[in-house]
């Protein structure tokens, strides 16, 4: 989940993103609207799946958290303050792998110029092992 800070707060506080912002669908599974902002100094993002995506709450939340930690991967890389709206359109999300939504939002916040196009494709990750226990 993303900080406080980062959030949408209220039921208006999307409108005007709705209003004024543009829109970028690379996929079917998710769009993405987008808005650059000078109210605030960093970024907020937002995560919508309807129920018409999948009845239960629990996979809703599921995709939305696994949604919302995609982008956080890269929230050191944001060249300015922006809104973002990702919505889902498609159930086939939930069997997606994390590499893969990983490289959908990265590809979606690439053609936004919301980060550089020269960064890297996936973020910096330790690999750790449990030692085997030998006997």
């Amino acid at each position: 989940m993303i900080s406080y800070c980062h959030r949408f707060h209220g039921h208006t506080s999307l409108n005007s993103l709705y209003s004024r912002s543009r829109t970028i669908r690379l996929s079917p599974l998710m769009l993405m609207r987008y808005q650059p902002t000078n109210r605030r100094s960093g970024y907020r993002a937002a995560v919508i799946v309807s129920r018409k995506i999948h009845k239960s709450a629990v996979v809703r939340n599921r995709i939305r958290r696994r949604v919302y930690a995609a982008l956080t991967n890269y929230e050191s890389k944001f060249s300015s303050p922006y809104d973002l709206v990702f919505l889902v359109l498609s159930e086939a999300i939930t069997k997606l792998p994390y590499s893969e939504l990983e490289n959908l939002v990265l590809s979606q916040l690439k053609q936004a110029d919301v980060i550089d196009s020269s960064s890297s494709t996936a973020p910096a990750r330790a690999i750790v092992k449990k030692a085997q226990k030998e006997d």
